[in-house]
């Protein structure tokens, strides 16, 4: 809450403050038209005379007149403060996420970051519009309405002052206890937010294993829990209007009680009474208002402290930052802000041969990394490459592959080891430098609701050439060049409208445009024909022969071309070579070798 009051609220502070001068102006005209329709029933009336009759009447209308057009143009400014500053907040609040540690993203779940991008921010932009168009007109209307029924009989002001400590408790009370069920609220908004995301985006699944019944018991609960949660909030806040009424309209009963004894006896007027019963309800409506506001104040500032955990989180881009100022030579912090494991000379040497370490181009020295503390998913791994040649990783799911590449491209970073991309130590390069080196395919990558062609550019400063080139060596040339205008074909979310081979080889050739030094192909030709496969293998080596290839695969078909093969088992490397040696000195790779190839 302090971040956003510091550093969005206060360059508007100029303009919110001219916008509440025009508020103040307003509300205090509002002021003036019971005062005024008070002084002319209990003076100017039996006074008989038209002249000062029509002045105040005309003052009346003048106060009506002003009161509407500063409301009005207070209103629009405070809109348009809410509407720029919350535009602000929310374009810093999707760079954070998009330079978010892969780490933190995992910690915060990608529902919950969604929903802090939207309904969280919306309640801050409700909190701000409606703190500067109530914030300012409710107090001094209450304030005022107070002062109004003092100059007119103290007496009767004395009774409604009396209920003030009273209301303050209550008001006091109910905002300090719904501020966290509104925090909870909103947690499980974001479970809600996170089940149906994933229903919606697996509803293939769902039908084709029949699983609707129990997805939907699962709906069910989490419907429950955000409902329960909003009941209990909602039961809290809802007491707040009840006892206000109760307790003021207790207090105008005295009002009109104690009014009319002294109207009798000679002591009060019939205009100051009617003036009072009309600041009365002023009064009550600005308590109201008062209390809806810390309703939205209690949202609002909810929302504002889970953004705000957001935003003080060291991204990539400042940690990059850091890490220049201080120098490269220092050890780079993890992104969960632990620093990275020294080294431990007792752990046992590299499996493989380091002589050729000085001229590797990309290297894992006994890496090890965990996703959890404890919980290890790759073990002491060691591989060497030199420019131009490849690596096949293969092994069972969960075997830790994927993680292979992650560590690559700086998502992560190893609990102990050392890592070389481009033949420089990943730690002494910032991630800018490392990630473009390194085209990737990830194994559930994503294709976006835009052209065939931008699909592929994706905003990169690229040349239509090498965008052609890279859809020709992705073997994608017969569905997008061959076919006027193909490439500038519109694609469904996610690419719903191509088939499973056609995503991947767009896929493909999105990694291969910018032209690597590095190409990280994660299980990105499963859904290609064995033709198609060993095409695409081909051109890669003829159109990018010094590109440094990494194929991850469950098919030995699709890494036994590969110049080494690392095979992984429950994140241990079970064996590390050619392709020929791995089948005599391999069992395990024997064994898959003879079962896929029905070489029995």
């Amino acid at each position: 809450m302090n971040r956003l009051l510091h550093v969005y609220i206060r360059p508007f502070l100029g303009r919110m403050s001219v916008g509440l001068a025009v508020k103040f102006v307003g509300t205090i005209m509002d002021l003036f038209l019971p005062w005024i329709l008070a002084y002319m029933i209990d003076t100017v009336i039996p006074h008989k005379d038209v002249k000062q009759l029509v002045f105040w009447g005309l003052g009346m209308l003048f106060c009506s007149v002003l009161a509407l057009v500063a409301s009005v143009a207070a209103n629009r400014m405070a809109s348009k403060v809410a509407s720029e500053i919350t535009e602000w907040l929310r374009r810093d609040l999707f760079h954070k996420v998009m330079y978010l540690p892969s780490a933190q993203v995992d910690r915060w779940t990608k529902p919950t970051l969604i929903s802090r991008l939207t309904t969280d921010t919306y309640n801050v932009h409700n909190m701000i519009s409606r703190m500067q168009r109530m914030g300012v007109r409710s107090p001094i209307l209450l304030l005022g309405g107070i002062a109004m029924t003092l100059s007119l009989d103290w007496v009767m002001a004395s009774i409604l002052l009396a209920t003030m400590p009273l209301l303050g408790v209550i008001i006091w009370q109910l905002t300090k206890r719904s501020l966290p069920l509104y925090t909870k609220t909103q947690e499980a908004v974001d479970g809600f937010v996170r089940l149906v995301r994933e229903d919606i985006a697996g509803i293939r699944v769902i039908k084709a294993l029949s699983k609707a019944d129990y997805e939907r018991k699962r709906f069910d609960y989490w419907n429950r829990l955000v409902v329960e949660r909003e009941r209990k909030a909602g039961i809290l806040t809802a007491t707040l209007n009840p006892s206000m009424n109760l307790i003021l309209n207790l207090g105008l009963i005295l009002v009109v009680v104690v009014g009319a004894v002294r109207v009798q006896n000679g002591t009060g007027d019939v205009g100051k009474i009617l003036a009072f019963l009309t600041y009365f309800t002023i009064i009550l409506n600005a308590m109201l208002s008062i209390s809806k506001m810390f309703v939205i104040f209690s949202k609002g500032t909810a929302s504002a402290d889970r953004i705000a955990q957001i935003l003080e989180t060291e991204d990539e881009q400042q940690m990059d930052q850091n890490f220049q100022a201080h120098g490269k030579s220092e050890e780079r912090e993890a992104p969960d802000g632990n620093t990275k494991e020294q080294e431990d000379p007792a752990k046992p040497e590299p499996t493989v041969d380091w002589s050729r370490k000085d001229d590797a181009f990309v290297a894992f020295q006994d890496v090890t990394f965990s996703y959890y503390p404890g919980k290890p998913v790759l073990k002491h791994i060691s591989f060497s490459l030199k420019k131009g040649e490849s690596l096949g990783i293969i092994g069972e799911t969960g075997a830790g592959k994927t993680a292979v590449a992650a560590l690559l491209l700086g998502l992560y970073q190893p609990d102990s080891g050392r890592i070389l991309v481009g033949g420089k130590d990943a730690k002494n390069q910032t991630f800018g430098e490392l990630r473009r080196q390194i085209g990737i395919v990830f194994q559930n990558d994503t294709l976006f609701e835009d052209t065939i062609y931008e699909n592929v550019r994706l905003g990169r400063n690229l040349t239509e050439e090498q965008v052609n080139r890279a859809i020709r060596a992705s073997q994608a040339e017969d569905f997008v060049l061959e076919k006027s205008g193909q490439s500038r074909e519109m694609l469904n979310i996610r690419g719903a409208n191509l088939s499973g081979g056609q995503k991947q080889r767009i896929l493909i050739a999105r990694a291969l445009a910018g032209e690597p030094d590095v190409l990280i192909l994660d299980d990105s030709s499963s859904a290609l024909d064995y033709g198609t496969d060993l095409r695409l293998r081909q051109a890669i080596r003829k159109e990018y022969g010094q590109v440094t290839g990494i194929y991850i695969a469950q098919r030995i078909s699709s890494i036994s071309h590969c110049d080494h093969v690392l095979v992984l088992e429950d994140g241990d490397m079970l064996g590390y070579g050619t392709h020929e040696s791995l089948l005599e000195n391999c069992g395990p790779y024997r064994d898959l070798y003879q079962m896929q190839t029905g070489n029995l």
